[in-house]
């Protein structure tokens, strides 16, 4: 083995002993496994009670690792072979090589993890668990289960796919996949049964997909030091830029967390929940001071080809990193306090009380904080004032109208989730139907007219390396790629538009959904998906792959439209409520029935489409207009840069088309002039 090689050995032992006696001390202190062993109640063993925090451990670091090395190959490393053909480097391909063999690993972990979480829930000891059909059932009915089941398929789908990916696009894909199965364990954990549900389910979500690309980026980039391999100043330039937010996410997620399980700060050092968490704190204050160190210190040395410092730095910030995924884990295994008082049936189900009867005012005035339309529209704000702010500071305008468009899109967003109505929503069908046909079919006009996609392709800075794909690069890609093209045809978007609406309500999937904090966010972000590509094939300004004539737009208009009265006259034509199992769970005292109140949700769908009918009628009329005066200014451009060229002897072949039509009605004319001439002084010889 090289040099290289042993010092990362090395610096992986350490991390790797630092995370594990972390993860020993806290289980201890903690009380994860000194429980007492109460007679009568089956009891796991101490085989479950040290392997399952050790394998959860295990699962969470080879998953940081997985997503750190595709990470490296996809994004951190420079794209090779140009624009027409671009390919991953050696040392890209070498990653994803790497991350095959880690996923894995991560999916074995996630395998044992499963086994002993099993045997945890049962009470049973392992060796019974592996021996009986309890492990199949317990996979098809709990949701743990069920979630780690997914990692284990994902995991292993990555870890096939990596070892012969050799595209930046196909590397994306995997780090995307990878992404997507970190998720299900955390988000069937602690925080889907805290009292605060909505804001613990999306706070986790955020927290671990922050944490696992800032871990396993830092633990690949100091690989790449300690191995003394090329492009080494780019590639951490460009994951101190990616580490800076991800740490503003980890630590704003985790502060979330923490106040939605320990809603008094003295509890942070009265319970062994608290005490965990403060330590976990501290650690990631410590880890603050790392990335400063690193931007002011060990980073512009690499430009002066001093690469010990950034190594031996990335190495102890390895392990304390180690050290606080253990904390974590032992974190995830110590039960938080439990809530004082008695607890309602509704508030378990919704994660705040049932409100007073609806109004006009309560609707207005009765604000409730969601979380990830709070985050979503804070974000979508910022980076879009972002953008125009460095339009301006280069000197380039932005069409003030524009901007007023996507900040009214994103205000509309806020209206229907962050007011009464996101309260009387889960409760009220009437009031979720308008919920759904704002985010739906209002406020994606708004954002499309704001022209994000444009205002990116202006703002955003080209590759600092020829050949390289940034941002701007990857999103011209992404425009370009075989799947946009198939979701933005007019005829995909149109019948996803109109379908799933009625495949969302009128089967099992909708009551389900409403069950469900996540299954109810991904419900409202698929209606302002489906209505931002119908209205960006109908409206857009941004680029696409078709064009539509304005004609044809105006039909397709006119189509669509009317299908959301239909829709409302079909529900006010039901005799049978649906979600009855959902909405009799959580019936206001206060409500009507709850067929009325679909009734009532059917008006609001069969009225409502006029409005957006109006503001996209004025819409595509300004813009039809707009792009006639447009025409008609290239077409007086064309003419006036003819006649110049005409006048100055040089009209050829090269001539423009209206150049030339005006040239055929000239000759034309002069053949009709001469004729003309002709014509009379034949009348005139006869009387000469």
């Amino acid at each position: 083995m090289s040099e290289g090689g042993l010092r990362v050995v090395r610096a992986a032992a350490a991390a790797v002993a630092a995370g594990a006696a972390v993860l020993v001390a806290a289980l201890v202190l903690g009380g994860a496994v000194t429980e007492q062993v109460i007679p009568g109640i089956g009891d796991a063993g101490a085989a479950t009670r040290w392997g399952l925090p050790a394998s959860r451990a295990a699962m969470d670091l080879l998953s940081a690792l997985t997503v750190g090395a595709l990470l490296a190959g996809a994004a951190l490393l420079p794209v090779e072979g140009g624009r027409g053909a671009p390919k991953l480097s050696r040392d890209s391909v070498g990653y994803l090589r790497a991350a095959s063999w880690l996923a894995a690993g991560w999916a074995a972990a996630a395998a044992a993890t499963l086994v002993f979480t099993v045997a945890d829930v049962l009470g049973q000891p392992v060796s019974e668990v592996i021996g009986g059909n309890e492990l199949s059932s317990y996979v098809g009915s709990l949701e743990q289960g069920t979630a780690l089941m997914i990692v284990v398929l994902l995991a292993v789908v990555v870890a096939l796919l990596a070892r012969t990916t050799t595209t930046p696009a196909a590397a994306f894909g995997l780090l995307a996949m990878a992404g997507i199965a970190l998720l299900p364990p955390p988000l069937t954990g602690h925080s889907a049964s805290a009292a605060n549900h909505e804001v613990a389910v999306t706070g986790v979500a955020l927290h671990v997909a922050a944490i696992a690309p800032w871990v396993g980026g830092l633990a690949v980039v100091g690989a790449h030091a300690l191995l003394g391999r090329d492009k080494l100043p780019i590639m951490a330039e460009r994951f101190s830029r990616m580490a800076l937010w991800c740490y503003v996410t980890v630590g704003a997620s985790g502060m979330v967390n923490v106040i939605s399980r320990l809603p008094s700060p003295s509890e942070l050092v009265t319970t062994d929940y608290g005490r965990l968490a403060l330590g976990k704190i501290i650690a990631f204050a410590a880890l603050g001071w790392f990335g400063w160190w690193h931007r002011e210190r060990t980073i512009p040395a690499l430009h002066d080809r001093k690469p010990r410092a950034f190594a031996r730095l990335a190495a102890v910030e390895a392990a304390v990193m180690a050290a606080t995924m253990g904390l974590a884990v032992a974190l995830a295994r110590t039960a938080p306090p439990p809530e004082t008082g008695t607890e309602s049936a509704i508030k378990t189900q919704l994660g705040f009380d049932m409100p007073p009867h609806i109004d006009l005012e309560r609707l207005a005035t009765l604000w409730h904080f969601d979380l990830f339309f709070g985050v979503l529209v804070a974000v979508l704000g910022g980076l879009y004032l972002a953008g125009v702010l460095r339009l301006r500071r280069r000197g380039d305008s932005w069409p003030v109208g524009r901007t007023v468009s996507w900040f009214f899109g994103l205000l509309t967003i806020v209206v229907v989730t962050q007011t009464g109505v996101s309260r009387y929503a889960p409760i009220l069908f009437s009031v979720h139907m308008a919920q759904h046909m704002v985010l739906n079919m209002l406020t994606p006009i708004f954002l499309v007219v704001g022209a994000p996609t444009t205002l990116a392709l202006r703002a955003l800075k080209p590759a600092r390396i020829r050949g390289d794909r940034g941002p701007r690069e990857w999103l011209t890609a992404m425009l370009h790629s075989r799947f946009v093209r198939f979701v933005a045809h007019p005829a995909f978007a149109t019948i996803l538009f109109m379908g799933s609406t009625f495949a969302l309500y009128f089967t099992p999937l909708f009551e389900k959904l409403m069950g469900d904090h996540l299954g109810h966010i991904a419900m409202m972000v698929h209606f302002l998906a489906s209505g931002c590509l119908f209205f960006w094939v109908l409206l857009g300004i941004d680029p696409a792959p078709r064009r539509l004539p304005h004609p044809m737009r105006l039909l397709l208009l006119f189509v669509t439209m009317p299908f959301h009265a239909f829709f409302g006259i079909a529900l006010m034509s039901l005799n049978q409520a649906l979600a009855t199992g959902w909405y009799n769970a959580v019936n206001p005292p206060w409500g009507t029935t709850i067929l009325h109140d679909q009734h009532t949700a059917g008006s609001i769908a069969w009225a409502f489409g006029e409005v957006p009918t109006f503001v996209v009628l004025l819409v595509m009329a300004f813009q039809w207009y707009a792009d006639d005066q447009r025409q008609a200014r290239r077409m007086d451009r064309k003419a006036d840069r003819a006649a110049e060229r005409t006048a100055r002897g040089e009209a050829g072949e090269g001539e423009d088309e209206l150049a030339a039509y005006n040239a055929r009605l000239a000759k034309l004319a002069e053949r009709d002039r001469l004729a003309g001439e002709q014509g009379r002084k034949a009348a005139r010889q006869p009387e000469a």
